[in-house]
């Protein structure tokens, strides 16, 4: 099998089913340093688009991966950094586009669609997914502590525009953090904006995964449910995921080549190992452990392994 460097999995989406990835962006090169990030905090805080990885090597490596016949339902454009942050974007979707038949979708933090040549790119995909967690400047800059050149207003007048114009569906996060945006009024004066955004759905999501910073904690109960009601949302944690996959043979190489991009608790890589009739199990869980290139995070009573 092949050891790919732009394409990862398929991994279980809880929106979207059995997702292959692509990373057109190194790791942690954002514009944004979520304090919720499950990759942990962004190492190049930028906001400059540039031709990180060559187009035709990205196309070339997702041809040879469809030679594979791995089932999937969606390609997601999403990596480990902000992928709007890729230069040829469009050419990416395009050339995707001729490889499969399956949608191209892309996850966003929507950072920079007052970008006009953006919001053109990302037209030719079928689905997109940006972020939305703030209602003003102050929590925008507590929860998503953005690029200093990127500011609220402009940031929602383009997602605004965008919705407007776009003609595949368009699919909104929220995060909701306790004691940052998880009050009535926050969700009040959240649903005020999205009122004038042509939205298809609001996924309303909690940190269920480690945060890039340790006070981040996931709201009450009561809480989600106020933001279900009052947003109208689907909530994320009650989405069923599907199982993992990688294309690698070995299975702590096929662990390892996963929690690259997708951090996993020590259920779900039990379950993985068991799916591949796995008779170490325990071996490899101790060799995760051990590991000095793994990050290893006890986080809600639970174990969650990451590659540094």
């Amino acid at each position: 099998m092949t050891n790919y460097k732009y394409v990862y999995g398929s991994v279980p989406s809880r929106r979207m089913g059995l997702s292959v990835g692509i990373s057109p962006i190194p790791k942690k090169w954002c514009n944004y340093s979520c304090i919720y990030c499950q990759l942990g905090r962004t190492k190049n805080l930028t906001n400059k688009r540039e031709i990180y990885f060559e187009l035709d090597d990205i196309l070339k490596e997702f041809k040879n991966y469809m030679k594979e016949n791995i089932e999937f339902d969606v390609v997601t454009i999403v990596g480990e950094g902000e992928p709007t942050l890729y230069l040829k974007l469009g050419d990416l979707i395009e050339g995707l586009k001729k490889l499969t038949n399956k949608p191209i979708a892309v996850i966003t933090n929507g950072s920079l669609l007052y970008d006009e040549t953006l919001r053109k790119e990302l037209n030719k995909a079928d689905i997109v997914l940006p972020s939305l967690d703030a209602w003003n400047e102050e929590i925008f800059k507590k929860i998503n502590r953005p690029h200093g050149s990127i500011k609220f207003d402009e940031m929602i007048k383009g997602l605004m525009k965008f919705s407007k114009d776009y003609s595949g569906e368009l699919w909104i996060e929220t995060m909701i953090v306790k004691d940052i945006n998880d009050k009535e009024e926050d969700y009040l004066q959240l649903k005020a904006i999205l009122d004038m955004i042509d939205y298809d759905r609001l996924y309303i999501n909690t940190p269920v995964r480690p945060p890039a910073e340790n006070y981040v904690e996931q709201p009450s109960e009561e809480s989600l449910k106020k933001a279900i009601e009052i947003l109208r949302g689907i909530s994320i944690d009650k989405l069923v995921s599907e199982g993992f996959y990688s294309e690698e043979k070995d299975d702590y190489e096929a662990i390892t080549s996963i929690i690259k991009r997708h951090p996993m608790n020590q259920y779900e890589i039990k379950s993985f190992l068991a799916s591949r009739k796995c008779e170490k199990i325990d071996d490899i869980i101790n060799k995760l452990e051990n590991d000095n290139k793994i990050e290893v995070i006890n986080y809600k009573n639970y174990k969650t392994y990451r590659l540094k």
